[in-house]
């Protein structure tokens, strides 16, 4: 407000008022409107009429404590963006440049450990909180990498998870997590979500027979590792085992034992799938044992998330084939639990009538009723790689050829197929 304002026309100050009326109705009281800091006189009180419309008497005092009023509420709302923390005020307060600080936070290596303990001690200090909307402004990242995995329940994905939150946690960044729950259409829509969210890379076990994903992916240029399984053909960064390798372990181990008859519950059309079946394959024509149809079952389209009932129902029906198989190799771990329960069920024994190897080695196998026999994959090693390779992928300015970290997979021998030690 102007002291000027007293020495219009009055109908320029009715203008006015009326349009204060309107603000206040609207919006609630407004600063410097005469409604709701001005006291009317008695003269306007008479009359009913705003005092800045009638008598526009302005005093300089009350214009003065107008015009504090106004900077006081602009303080205050001013006040939350005031006490955040920047990194200059970081920079300043220890001598540094922003450039270090930053570096700091994104964990470069070129920073000293004193220069670190400082920088980190005095972020604490001052509770700082990064302003991640920012940093992707700066940057173009958003220091998020995406997960997509078929199971967030079955433990091998769960451990790679940990490992992957693990391994891109000191870098600076978080991991965005989706299941697909085994379902393709599903999964495409989950990838679009990530991609909607602009994640730096994409890593994902794919549940798709096609590459409709993975195209959508490369579409929008964003990096991206495969898991655990991968697709015949597609040059790619993957990381996982060798599948085929992981077959024939757990079957020439069934065979060692004496088995004969062995049986294998495969998992879904999927890479992981098709390599085990081929190393099962493998195994019985190396030792001259026919492969029989009948002893090859299915989990159906879903293998990871089906898991126990699925494993034993196949078991089931291995079970009323004659001859009954006498060892049985599964897809994972969760699918050998069940096939161990239907065994149990029927009143056969573990390993002495069938012998069981399962895939995974989750943590609970050695404390089972019969302690599962598995072929350890290593998932933590597979988390590690998949994030050491998806933060190299996001810092990589030119795209280099594929790369592809395999694990070495290991026999764990528990009570399960050990038939000779009962």
């Amino acid at each position: 407000m102007k002291l000027g304002m007293a020495l219009l026309p009055g109908w320029q100050l009715l203008r006015m008022a009326r349009t204060m009326h309107r603000r206040r109705q609207s919006r609630g009281p407004q600063l410097g409107c005469a409604l709701v800091w001005m006291e009317p006189c008695r003269k306007c009180l008479v009359r009913g009429r705003c005092p800045a419309a009638y008598c526009g008497v302005w005093s300089n005092s009350k214009v003065r404590e107008l015009r504090e009023l106004s900077k006081g509420r602009e303080a205050d709302r001013g006040s939350d963006k005031s006490t955040q923390v920047r990194l200059k005020d970081i920079a300043h307060d220890l001598g540094l440049s922003t450039v270090t600080i930053s570096k700091v936070l994104r964990g470069h290596s070129d920073i000293g450990d004193e220069t670190r303990k400082r920088v980190l001690k005095r972020m604490d200090e001052l509770n700082y909180q990064p302003n991640f909307a920012a940093r992707a402004l700066i940057t173009g990242r958003t220091w998020t990498i995406g997960l997509v995995v078929p199971d967030l329940l079955h433990p091998f994905f769960a451990h790679v998870a940990k490992a992957i939150s693990a391994g891109i946690r000191g870098q600076g960044y978080s991991l965005m997590i989706t299941s697909s729950e085994e379902d393709p259409e599903l999964e495409q829509q989950e990838i679009e979500q990530l991609l909607a969210r602009r994640v730096d890379a994409i890593i994902i076990a794919s549940a798709q027979s096609t590459l409709e994903s993975v195209r959508r992916i490369e579409e929008r240029r964003i990096p991206y590792v495969l898991i655990d399984r991968r697709f015949a053909g597609l040059a790619a960064n993957f990381v996982g085992v060798d599948d085929e390798a992981v077959g024939l372990m757990a079957t020439n181990h069934l065979l060692q034992q004496g088995c004969r008859r062995v049986a294998h519950i495969r998992g879904p059309e999927a890479s992981t799938a098709l390599g085990r079946l081929e190393g099962f394959k493998r195994a019985l024509s190396e030792h001259r044992i026919p492969v029989l149809p009948e002893n090859i079952i299915s989990i159906g389209t879903s293998g990871d998330d089906r898991g126990e009932p699925g494993g034993y129902e196949a078991t089931r029906k291995l079970l009323a084939a004659k001859p009954q198989p006498d060892g049985i190799f599964c897809f994972n771990d969760p699918i050998a639990l069940g096939a161990m329960r239907a065994i149990l069920d029927t009143g056969l024994r573990i390993p002495q009538d069938i012998a069981v190897v399962g895939c995974g080695n989750v943590l609970y196998s050695e404390f089972l009723r019969v302690p599962l026999s598995s072929i350890d994959q290593d998932s933590a090693a597979i988390g590690r790689h998949a994030a050491e390779l998806a933060l190299s992928l996001v810092g990589a300015k030119e795209t280099g050829s594929p790369i592809e970290r395999l694990v070495t997979p290991r026999l764990i021998v528990r009570a399960s197929s050990l038939r000779g030690t009962s």
